[in-house]
């Protein structure tokens, strides 16, 4: 193939491909080899994802995706890089019901108002069979 049909080619692949957004999400993956993990997804698009997991999957592998604020779904995965990978998902990802089913789960550290001091212990730290330090010679037993 020469130069300029590879690069119409790879313009028309780029075009057909739906935009897609940085996200750090955790979910999950379940394959018949594998079972069931958890993934960290980094990009999410309409018809797909990209992340990352603690096992190796195979190029064109069917997998089913967990994520919040979704139904379980199913995808082929369309490229992996050792632990990275690229799924194509059956259904159609509804990225703001994702941001919100995610931003749920998230409490910001200066949203919660709501504390409380708790005071120390008062416990006697004397223990049966031992003499407290005040009962010490002031070189407290050491023979010189």
């Amino acid at each position: 193939m020469p130069d300029s049909e590879a690069r119409s080619a790879s313009t028309a692949s780029a075009e057909k491909r739906q935009p897609r957004q940085s996200r750090l999400v955790k979910a999950a993956l379940a394959c018949q080899r594998l079972g069931r993990f958890d993934v960290t997804l980094r990009n999410v698009s309409q018809t797909g994802v990209g992340g990352r997991g603690p096992h190796v999957l195979e190029k064109g592998e069917q997998v089913t995706l967990y994520m919040p604020g979704h139904e379980a779904m199913t995808g082929t995965v369309r490229w992996v890089a050792g632990e990275r990978f690229g799924l194509e998902t059956d259904k159609e990802i509804e990225t703001a019901r994702l941001r919100a089913a995610h931003a749920d789960e998230l409490v910001a550290a200066d949203s919660k108002s709501e504390f409380q001091i708790v005071p120390a212990p008062q416990v006697d730290t004397w223990r049966p069979g031992l003499r407290r330090a005040t009962s010490l010679p002031g070189h407290y037993g050491r023979k010189r």
